[in-house]
């Protein structure tokens, strides 16, 4: 075959990303010449929904009816369409405690995403958060314990299965239990494989017969491969998802423009290894020069026979597969008021308390203290805006806005002691230093993001699990007697 031939045979292999908000003339090109069969789209790719399924429709144009348009739309922070009804987290669908509320949310999740013309949702995550200082993954979690975290995933997996949208379960082995991002670094999970048994690997053998796919982690795994993270481990891979387990689904890897792995392994050969690992798909999400680098590297391992193209037939013949089964087609969507009720009911089910927290009475002035800045941790949505805080809990108070620019630095025995019922917002996902823990109390503190923030700070707290406008409306439902915070955190540590 031609270079050009076995280039379009790799470009089926791959998934790529692009800048902009239109498919521009020399990015349709490349998918064309290409082959290229799979796009992820990330925030930056969209306004509203006029546009996106304009763009998602020139892309089916482009890749062909064996199209594969991902998006991550998981719930809480981890949202591209922020414009359509906002899924609670995972770990509020795990204090909520209820599979059927996690099965409507996981249909709503995905008529909203078929309308806008994605067939392919990279989620529910099943990584189990038993390390609070996870810097990654916290509330993205269904919870900590192996069976019921993987009965509201599967739940809410079935509903999006449902309304004809394939879902990927990430990040296997299982991402839970590092304190290392591997979008910045590549972590370890340094367990004996008995422990692995019990815990991490237990939702994704669960999931395994029923998930069309999975996504790789860029995570060491000792006791099982000491030499390769799972994305590019035959071990993992090959030897426990196709063999012990018997997988029949896709194995797609997580972003090799990570530095857990482009740092270390550059991206084409990082790209072969995990095919040749078992991996169907590769999630090729960098630049163009570095996507060209990959389809060269698989081209040539095609050329050289180190790919064999049985091995190739039938990754293509499972990716051909989900394609069919979940066809890339757009539909109506007539039921946005029903699918925000749904998700309304979600964050009101999900709110905790901690610590007893009370409620301020109803003529109370109040001090909110939060950061100035919102802040994305690089997968998430940025947090909400101290304004938008104060406007919401000014509906019902008399607000004074004080915001800070570094927890660790700000001056907290600056704050006026005047009377006025304080209340931390935090707004971030970022864990308090010792600063903020020994030096300040409020009479409220509203963990809007990252539940963990509620250990790091001896007030009595509520925990919303994300900060979408449902999460404010929950918090004022609260704050005014009409609702009680009866979720329960689905992780050690909060009772």
């Amino acid at each position: 075959m031609s270079t050009q031939e076995l280039r379009k045979i790799a470009g089926q292999l791959i998934m790529i990303r692009f800048p902009g908000t239109v498919l521009e003339p020399a990015t349709a090109d490349f998918i064309r010449a290409n082959g290229i069969r799979g796009v992820c789209l990330f925030r930056g790719n969209m306004t509203d929904s006029a546009q996106l399924a304009k763009l998602t429709a020139d892309l089916r144009d482009a890749m062909g009816p064996n199209s594969l348009i991902a998006i991550d739309q998981e719930g809480g922070a981890v949202v591209r369409s922020t414009w359509v009804p906002a899924p609670p987290a995972a770990m509020g669908l795990g204090a909520a405690d209820d599979t059927d509320l996690a099965y409507r949310t996981g249909a709503a999740v995905a008529r909203a995403a078929k309308s806008l013309g994605f067939n392919w949702n990279f989620a529910p995550v099943l990584d189990l958060n038993n390390n609070p200082n996870n810097p990654v993954i916290a509330e993205r979690s269904f919870g900590a314990e192996p069976q019921r975290a993987v009965e509201l995933a599967m739940a809410w997996m079935a509903g999006s299965h449902a309304e004809g949208v394939a879902c990927c379960v990430k990040h296997f082995p299982g991402h839970g239990d590092t304190h290392v991002d591997s979008h910045r670094d590549l972590p370890t999970v340094d367990k004996a494989l008995p422990e692995l048994d019990l815990l991490e690997l237990a939702p994704f053998r669960a999931a395994a017969p029923v998930a069309p796919a999975m996504m790789t982690a860029h995570i060491v795994y000792p006791a099982i491969d000491p030499d390769n993270p799972a994305t590019m481990s035959p071990a993992i891979l090959d030897g426990i998802l196709r063999k012990q387990w018997n997988y029949k689904g896709i194995i797609i890897t997580d972003g090799m423009d990570m530095h857990a792995i482009a740092g270390r392994y550059g991206v084409g050969n990082a790209a072969v290894r995990a095919l040749l690992a078992g991996a169907d798909m590769v999630m090729a999400l960098g630049t163009t020069e570095t996507q060209d680098e990959t389809l060269d590297a698989i081209a040539a391992a095609l050329a050289d026979g180190s790919l064999p193209q049985g091995a190739v037939e039938e990754r293509l013949a499972r990716l051909n597969a989900l394609a069919q089964a979940y066809p890339c087609q757009q539909r109506s969507y007539k039921e946005d008021a029903a699918d925000r009720a749904i998700m309304a009911e979600g964050w009101r089910r999900a709110l905790t308390a901690r610590g007893n927290p009370q409620r301020p009475a109803a003529d109370s002035r109040l001090r909110l203290v939060v950061r100035q800045d919102v802040v994305s941790d690089g997968v998430s949505e940025a947090g909400v805006p101290a304004a938008g805080v104060a406007a919401s809990l000014g509906k019902l108070y008399d607000v004074e806005l004080l915001t800070f620019a570094d927890a660790n630095t700000f001056d907290w025995s600056s704050l006026p002691q005047d009377g006025r019922f304080t209340v931390l917002a935090s707004t971030s996902r970022l864990r308090y230093g010792d600063n903020a823990r020994n030096n300040w109390k409020p009479d409220l503190h509203l963990a809007l993001w990252n539940p963990y923030q509620a250990l790091d700070i001896q007030s009595p707290a509520l925990m919303t699990y994300g900060f979408a406008a449902p999460a404010l409306e929950a918090i004022n439902a609260w704050l005014s007697g009409e609702l009680e915070a009866t979720g329960r955190c689905p992780v050690p540590g909060f009772a």
